[in-house]
């Protein structure tokens, strides 16, 4: 800022220990600090870098942010006061009466019926003919599915027999598999 002028790399590296006791060895993080910061700009030309910090870039950038938080104050203000008025407006008609009350009161034994009714139908929701084939459809799926892995064991058995010659009874015995396992009619 106080010599309001571009620089390369190496110049500051000379500058900055003599002018402002940094050692040489920091100042090319420092630098890229500042320049992921926003603080300094930097560009490439040709084959250099060039770094700048101009005080005016700061204090319009400082504006630039006041104004946005200016913005968003005024409109979070708007939001505030539109809110305040919706409030308001829906307290109009819900004043503490004798009539609200008793409608209150009405409303909360209503409702209180309807879950008591919605209890019973759950008592009997077993005999609704939709819930009876449903479960027909579920019990026809299940079924189908452990006659499919009935299979499966038998041809498993069947290979097992083949390729290592054991007895079906070893076979049952040594995988758990009951002897009286069938297809389910």
């Amino acid at each position: 800022f106080a010599q309001k002028d571009v620089f390369q790399l190496k110049d500051i590296e000379k500058i900055a220990p003599k002018e402002k006791g940094i050692t040489s060895m920091s100042v090319k993080e420092i630098l890229q600090s500042l320049v992921d910061d926003g603080m300094v700009d930097t560009d490439r030309i040709g084959t250099s870098n060039y770094f700048w910090a101009f005080p005016s870039k700061a204090l319009h950038a400082r504006k630039r942010k006041l104004e946005e938080l200016e913005s968003q104050f005024a409109e979070s203000s708007q939001k505030k006061e539109a809110l305040r008025k919706s409030i308001e407006k829906s307290k109009i008609g819900r004043e503490d009466t004798a009539e609200r009350a008793a409608l209150m009161e009405e409303l909360a034994a209503l409702r209180r019926k309807k879950e008591q009714l919605e209890a019973e139908i759950d008592k009997y929701r077993e005999c609704d003919p939709d819930v009876v084939e449903e479960m027909r459809q579920t019990n026809k799926v299940a079924k189908e599915a452990a006659n499919r892995w009935t299979d499966n064991i038998f041809s498993i058995k069947s290979w097992a027999k083949r390729k290592f010659g054991f007895e079906e009874s070893r076979i049952d015995k040594g995988f758990g598999i009951p002897e009286d396992l069938d297809y389910i009619d």
